[in-house]
């Protein structure tokens, strides 16, 4: 089982506990492109073409559950 694996089914089993960069690299992997907030903003957009734009606000330590979900339901995870 690969690293990317591990932490997919981490992040399955307990989507409270995910950071920021943990679901940025599950997005980027992927295919979605990161767009950076301007203006201050917290909230990063993640695009790729044909699907729904995913908006993420920067969080720490961990990401907002509902969020998680989001992505976990939009990758068919």
């Amino acid at each position: 089982m690969s690293k990317l694996e591990k932490l997919l089914q981490r992040i399955k089993n307990n989507p409270r506990t995910v950071r920021f960069e943990e679901l940025d690299k599950i997005l980027s992997n992927a295919g979605y492109e990161r767009a950076q907030p301007r203006s201050g903003s917290s909230h990063y957009t993640y695009r790729k073409l044909g699907r729904v734009p995913i908006t993420i606000p920067y969080h720490r330590p961990f990401v907002h559950e509902v969020y998680v979900r989001d992505v976990i339901r939009e990758l068919n995870l």
